[in-house]
């Protein structure tokens, strides 16, 4: 299966854009910038927007709807753009899902239609790049899937120290990293959020935030993480960390993503152990690691530690690898059960 990434899509859209696409993943904020450069690319005169740009509400689309959709052509242009937002496939009998995709069959037939299906970060996509979801799968054959993965760590760093360069603020990396972990991960909180601080500093006559203005201006995420989950698991606090794990089920976050982000933690907290034995001090624990670990995390390692000691961290190390087995090579879809027997057994 071809699967493009945001930034294929972005440079492919000007030239030859495609009959259709499916927008999936969890960065909902880079969708919506990927929508915004079909529009430009498509249908660049607001003059005739309202003939060659259609938006379609998932919520009450029918297959008749999106065949209506298709059938017009466009005004005074090559190509007319058809943008489908709001749509879940979960709770659709499977003939429904058979009628749409009977639909998008004939795309064809409407060769100057370019179709966006954006789909929410809840749908299930698989195990990708190796498995995708049945689903995807039989809309790949239709529509070209657009993989809009989640943002993290570095990436997700320099994605916040761009953004405020942008309104003229110089965040240091450090700083960009730590608004991650006070603010969250979601781009679209974290927009909002790094405009709100850089307005603050700009209209005090300032350019370079620190830990105070943040605080005093951001909002705290109210999310849980793979810390938080991993911490509650190792301080033997078995009910909030099913709780932490119910929640990743109820936003539908792959398992094999929790138990590679648990196991990372683990080894990370394993690294801080040793080297706070040793008596090493926090700069030189964080140059360890690659990047560097902001000492904030090196303090939260440190907590946690008081609870817990090298022989229960290696346990769950082992319980980790047991847990990636049981999901990766299981005959059948186990879904979050490792992850409920890692939590109860370690």
């Amino acid at each position: 299966m071809l699967l493009l990434k945001e930034s294929d899509f972005r440079k492919e859209i000007k030239t030859a854009p495609r009959l259709g696409y499916v927008f999936f993943g969890e960065e909902d904020y880079l969708k919506s910038f990927a929508i915004r450069a079909a529009e430009e690319a498509i249908c660049p005169d607001p003059a005739f927007a309202i003939f060659n740009l259609l938006r379609l509400d998932g919520l009450d689309l029918t297959p008749q709807k999106l065949l209506d959709a298709l059938t017009p052509l466009p005004m005074m242009s090559d190509r007319k753009l058809i943008l489908i937002t709001g749509f879940h496939f979960q709770g659709l009998r499977p003939e429904e899902i058979d009628a749409f995709l009977e639909v998008l069959e004939q795309l064809p037939e409407f060769d100057y239609n370019t179709v966006i299906l954006s789909l929410p970060a809840s749908f299930d996509s698989g195990i990708l790049p190796k498995k995708p979801s049945a689903l995807l799968g039989r809309l790949s054959e239709h529509l070209t899937p657009v993989w809009f993965e989640k943002v993290t760590g570095v990436k997700l760093a320099a994605w916040v120290q761009r953004h405020f360069l942008h309104r003229g603020v110089e965040a240091p990396p450090a700083f960009c990293s730590r608004m991650t972990e006070y603010c969250g991960h979601s781009m679209l909180t974290l927009a909002s959020e790094i405009d709100k601080l850089s307005f603050y500093l700009l209209a005090h006559g300032r350019t370079v935030p620190d830990e105070e203005s943040m605080i005093r201006v951001c909002t705290s995420a109210n999310e849980y993480d793979a810390f938080a989950f991993t911490n509650a698991i190792m301080s033997g606090n078995a009910d909030r960390a099913l709780a932490i794990l119910e929640d990743y089920r109820f936003r539908r976050v792959e398992p094999l993503f929790i138990l590679g982000e648990v196991t990372r933690v683990i080894s990370e907290m394993l690294v801080v152990q040793s080297m706070l034995a040793e008596g090493a001090p926090t700069a030189e624990i964080s140059s360890a690691f690659k990047p560097p670990l902001h000492e904030y995390r090196i303090g939260l390692y440190r907590q946690a530690l008081r609870q817990t000691d090298e022989k229960r961290i290696r346990r769950a190390l082992d319980a980790c690898v047991a847990a990636d087995a049981s999901l990766k090579f299981s005959l059948g879809s186990k879904g979050y059960e490792p992850l409920e027997k890692l939590v109860c057994t370690i």
